[in-house]
C-alpha cells in the first residue's frame, strides 16, 4: 500500500511537471518567439550594417572591390544590400550584371537581379558570352553627358533567334556587344536578390521627414510587406557620409518570412510532442514503481544465488538507508562464503590433481616394467635357447652361428639398458646442459658418417641441405644424441633404395632443422604416441625393424630440457619429423 502511495504521488508530480513545462513553452513560442526572432536577426543586420559604413566611408574600394563586398555581406547576412544616393539613384553597380557596347561607343550596364529572379534558367541555357550582339527591351536610366555608361532594367534579352522575357509596350529597345557579363553561382543565388530594386522603388522618393532624418544620420528602420508576394521584410537604412561630405544610403532588405513558417511548423511540432507526453508520463509511472521495488527484487535474486550457493553476486544497491545497509551485509557475507568456497575448492581440486597425478606414476611405472620386461625377455630367450643349444653340443658348423646370434641379442639388452638409463638420467631432472655454439649441419654429418653402415645396408642416401644456417647454441652431445634418433628411426622406416632429406633453414637467429624420409606413413591418430615410451607404429609391435622403442621418448626430453619446439607430420609418401631452435 505505501509503494502505491509513493508511486501516485510521483505521477501527479510528473504529470504536472509536464504540464507546467509544456505550457510555458507553448506560451514563449506563441506570444514571444516571433518578436524574439526578428530583434536577433535585425541586430545582427544592424551591427554588421555599421561595420560595412565605417569600411565602406574609410576606404577607397574599386568597382570591383565594391561588388564582392556587397556580395559577402548580402551572403553572410542573408540580406539584400545596395548603395543609394538621397534621390534614390544607386550608387553601386548590380553585383549580377552585363555590360554593352553601343554603336556609339557608348557603354550600357544591364541590371539581371530583378530579371533573373523570373528568368535565370533561361538566362544560364541561353549561355551568353563575351562578343555576342543581343537586343534588350526595358527601362532605360540615362546619366548625364558626362557619363559614358547609362543603366537599364531589362524585361526581355533577345540572343540570336532565342529570346528571354516578355515584351512590353513603352520600353527602350537597345541593341550592343557583350563586353562583360557576371552571373552568380548557383549555390549563392538567392531568387528573392529582386526584392530590393522592387523595395526602392517603393521607398524613393523620400518623404521630407524622411530625408531630414537621413540628413541627420539617423538609421531609419521599418518592417516592410512585399505587394506582389506579401513576404514580410524589415527595411533598415543607414546613412553615412563619404570623405567628400556627400551622404549616401546603405539600403537592407532582410526577409521576416522564415520565422513566420518555422513557427506556423513548431505549433504543429509542439501538438504532437505534447500526445508524446502524454505517454511519456505512462512510462515515467511505470519507471517510478520499478524504481522503487528495483532494491528488493535485487535483494531476493542475491539470497535465491547464496541458498544456489552462488556468490558472485555484486553490491549494486548504493542507497544511504534501511536497504542499502541490508545490502551491504550480504554483500559482506557473499564475500566471505566465496573465499572460503574458492578455497576449498582449490584445496579439493589440488588433491584431484595429486591422486590423479600418483595414479599416472603408478600407471607409468607399471607400463615401463612390463615393457622393460617384454624387451628384455625376447633376447634372454633366445640367448637361453642358443646357450642350452652349445650345451647340448651342436655341430661344430653351427656354434658360430650361435654364438653370433647371442652377441647380437646381448648387444640388443645392453643398446636397451643403456636407453633406459639416459631416460631415467634425463626425466630425474639432474643433468646440467653444457651449451655451446655449433653448425648443425656438421653435427648431422658427423652421425650420418656413424650410421654408414646401416646405410649402405637398405641402399640409403643421406642429404643435407643447409639454407641460410646460423649457429645453434645448445649442448652439442645431447643434440647430437636427438640427431642420432631421428636418423636411426628414420633409416628403420624408410624404404629400401630412398632418400632421406634433412634440412637447416635459417630464420634470422633461429633455424629449423627437419628429417624427412620416404615410407610407410605413421597413422593419423597415432602421431602423438610415438613419443611414448616402448611406443611402435607397427600395429603388431614388432621387433623386426629394430630399436628399443625409447628412441623418441629420449629426444623428446632433451629437446624439453632445451625449451625447444617439435614436431611431427606425414607429409607425401613418408614422415617428416622438425624442431625448432631458438635464436
Amino acid at each position: 500500500m505505501r509503494r502505491q502511495g509513493i508511486t501516485f504521488k510521483l505521477f501527479v508530480m510528473t504529470v504536472i511537471f509536464f504540464l507546467c513545462f509544456y505550457g510555458m513553452v507553448i506560451l514563449g513560442q506563441l506570444l514571444f518567439f516571433d518578436g524574439f526572432y526578428q530583434h536577433q536577426k535585425e541586430g545582427k543586420v544592424e551591427k554588421h550594417l555599421k561595420t560595412f559604413g565605417a569600411s565602406y566611408t574609410s576606404e577607397q574600394w574599386t568597382g570591383s572591390r565594391l561588388s564582392q563586398e556587397l556580395v559577402r555581406f548580402m551572403l553572410r547576412n542573408k540580406t539584400q544590400l545596395a548603395i543609394v544616393k538621397l534621390d534614390g539613384k544607386m550608387n553601386s553597380d548590380d553585383p549580377y550584371h552585363m555590360k554593352l557596347r553601343m554603336k556609339d561607343g557608348r557603354e550600357l550596364v544591364v541590371s539581371l537581379s530583378m530579371f533573373m529572379s523570373e528568368y535565370g534558367d533561361e538566362l544560364r541555357a541561353a549561355d551568353i558570352k563575351e562578343e555576342d550582339t543581343l537586343t534588350l527591351e526595358g527601362e532605360l536610366f540615362e546619366e548625364d553627358s558626362s557619363s559614358t555608361q547609362d543603366l537599364i532594367y531589362p524585361v526581355s534579352i533577345t540572343a540570336g533567334s532565342r529570346t528571354i522575357g516578355m515584351h512590353e509596350e513603352g520600353m527602350t529597345r537597345l541593341s550592343g556587344t557583350v563586353t562583360e557579363i557576371v552571373l552568380p553561382d548557383l549555390k549563392l543565388w538567392n531568387p528573392r536578390q529582386g526584392i530590393l530594386l522592387e523595395a526602392l522603388e517603393e521607398w524613393f522618393p523620400l518623404t521630407s521627414e524622411q530625408k531630414a532624418d537621413l540628413e541627420q544620420l539617423e538609421m531609419q528602420k521599418q518592417e516592410w510587406t512585399a505587394p506582389w508576394s506579401g513576404i514580410r521584410n524589415s527595411v533598415i537604412i543607414l546613412p553615412v557620409q563619404r570623405p567628400g561630405g556627400e551622404i549616401e544610403l546603405l539600403f537592407t532588405v532582410t526577409s521576416l518570412q522564415d520565422v513566420k513558417d518555422s513557427n506556423e511548423a513548431l505549433r504543429w511540432f509542439f501538438l504532437y510532442l505534447g500526445l508524446g507526453g502524454l505517454a511519456l508520463i505512462l512510462v515515467l509511472s511505470l519507471f517510478f514503481s520499478k524504481m522503487v521495488t528495483r532494491p528488493l527484487i535485487k535483494l531476493n535474486n542475491i539470497a535465491k544465488r547464496m541458498v544456489s550457493l552462488d556468490f558472485t553476486g555484486d553490491n549494486s544497491i548504493r542507497q544511504k538507508d534501511e536497504l542499502g545497509s541490508l545490502s551491504n551485509s550480504m554483500f559482506t557475507l557473499s564475500v566471505s562464503l566465496d573465499s572460503a568456497l574458492r578455497e576449498l575448492r582449490e584445496a579439493n581440486r589440488q588433491l584431484v590433481e595429486e591422486m590423479e597425478h600418483k595414479q599416472r606414476m603408478e600407471i607409468m611405472q607399471q607400463d615401463f616394467f612390463a615393457n622393460a620386461s617384454h624387451e628384455l625377455k625376447t633376447p634372454l630367450s633366445i640367448i637361453k635357447g642358443f646357450a642350452e643349444g652349445l650345451e647340448d653340443g651342436v655341430s661344430a658348423g653351427k656354434q658360430d652361428h650361435y654364438i653370433k646370434v647371442i652377441i647380437e641379442e646381448a648387444d640388443k639388452m645392453e643398446f636397451l639398458v643403456k636407453d633406459m638409463l639416459d631416460l631415467a638420467r634425463l626425466e630425474s631432472g639432474t643433468i646440467k646442459l653444457q651449451k655451446s655454439s655449433f653448425m648443425l649441419s656438421e653435427l648431422t654429418e658427423k652421425v650420418a658418417d656413424k650410421l654408414i653402415h646401416l646405410l649402405e645396408g637398405k641402399g640409403l642416401k643421406v642429404v643435407v641441405i643447409p639454407v641460410n644456417e646460423p649457429p645453434v647454441y645448445a649442448d652439442s652431445s645431447w643434440i647430437e644424441q636427438v640427431v642420432l634418433n631421428f636418423m636411426t628411426n628414420a633409416i628403420r622406416h624408410a624404404d629400401e633404395g630412398s632418400t632421406v632429406t634433412v634440412r637447416i633453414d635459417g630464420q634470422g637467429q633461429a633455424c629449423v632443422f627437419s628429417i624427412h624420409n620416404q615410407g610407410e606413413p605413421v597413422p593419423q591418430d597415432q602421431l602423438q604416441q610415438i613419443w611414448e615410451r616402448f611406443y611402435r607404429a607397427e600395429p603388431s609391435r614388432s621387433r623386426l625393424t629394430g630399436g628399443t622403442g625409447l628412441g623418441l621418448s629420449i629426444a623428446k626430453r632433451i629437446l624439453d630440457m632445451h625449451g625447444c619446439r617439435y614436431a611431427v607430420k606425414n607429409i607425401g609418401n613418408g614422415v617428416c619429423f622438425s624442431v625448432y631452435f631458438e635464436g
